[in-house]
């Protein structure tokens, strides 16, 4: 099992970014594949963006173009770029590992209009 935390969530306007981090103590040399989700309030838990091991990405089409999720094995940290940034992103952010089935606390992202 591995633990992730998030961090980065906050208070922006609309049109502002983010960039959420995701460190993972998990110790291979290329961490496995991950993905982030979010959960607005009221709603289900959706999957935003995902990236496997190998780097290929894949996003809901909700954030196309807007949001950009990259990786750095040397620092076990996934992060999501997020821009243009609106108030239907807001909800909290979690990250999950594919390979290990954990979840982080979740970090809360509020996009203000």
């Amino acid at each position: 099992q591995v633990q992730l935390v998030e961090s980065g969530g906050g208070l922006v306007q609309t049109g502002g970014s983010l960039r959420l981090s995701c460190v993972s103590s998990e110790t291979s040399y290329i961490i496995g594949a991950m993905d982030w989700y979010r959960q607005a309030p009221g709603k289900q838990r959706e999957l935003v963006a995902g990236i496997t091991s190998g780097g290929s990405t894949n996003y809901v089409d909700s954030v196309k173009g807007r949001f950009a999720i990259s990786k750095d094995n040397t620092k076990s940290t996934v992060y999501l770029q997020m821009d243009n940034l609106k108030p239907e992103d807001t909800g909290v952010y979690y990250c999950r590992s594919r390979v290990f089935g954990s979840w982080g606390q979740g970090t809360q992202v509020t996009v203000s209009s």
